[in-house]
């Protein structure tokens, strides 16, 4: 069986060789699709969700409002794992940081926003460190960030909370993201109408 997430690639988070091997030409692909036929496109691919719960991820993209306004759309992506015994993100953070980058570029056109929030557990200190490293590589080559080469300007910041299993719901998550404690929110609102 051959493995889709994590192909056996020596230096994979080195940019050049994620381009090498098809990296950011999806990417460009969506670049040239309205955000509302990209979300098509994943819902089609049934891709799903890596919690728990693995919601279509097509399906919760629709939830975000369609018209832009005043109020910007940020992606906001949890990659606390912070449940008991889970190793499901830090092998993509550690051998593979163009993938989450790029997946998260994607889905920025789809929703309309300008900038992504990757929320990386603390104790994830060499996963942060290869994750910057690769943001880096991606700014300096000028994939993302204002007046990039792909025409499309969008921002990916990393921040980090204290690894508490609560923050795995999405609310609770945003609640940690905001400096507060990692607390669910009542709904409604939903987060994706009353967000960050």
């Amino acid at each position: 069986m051959e493995p889709l997430l994590l192909p056996d690639i020596s230096n994979l988070h080195q940019l050049d060789v994620y381009e090498q091997h098809g990296g950011y030409a999806m990417l460009r692909k969506a670049l040239g699709m309205k955000p509302e036929e990209v979300t098509d496109e994943v819902k089609k691919s049934n891709l799903r969700g890596r919690g728990g719960a693995c919601f279509p991820t097509g399906l919760k993209w629709t939830f975000m409002p369609k018209q832009e306004s005043e109020r910007p759309h940020y992606l906001l992506v949890n990659a606390d794992e912070s449940e008991p015994g889970a190793c499901k993100d830090r092998e993509i953070l550690r051998h593979d940081p163009h993938l989450l980058i790029e997946g998260c570029l994607i889905a920025c056109r789809a929703i309309r926003a300008r900038t992504a929030y990757i929320y990386i557990r603390g104790e994830y200190v060499f996963e942060r460190e290869r994750l910057m490293a690769a943001i880096k590589q991606a700014y300096d080559a000028k994939l993302i960030g204002p007046g990039n080469v792909l025409g499309w300007d969008c921002e990916v910041r990393v921040t980090h909370g204290g690894g508490a299993y609560i923050c795995g719901d999405e609310t609770a998550l945003m609640e940690s993201f905001e400096g507060k404690k990692g607390q669910p929110r009542l709904k409604p609102p939903f987060p994706a109408g009353a967000g960050i």
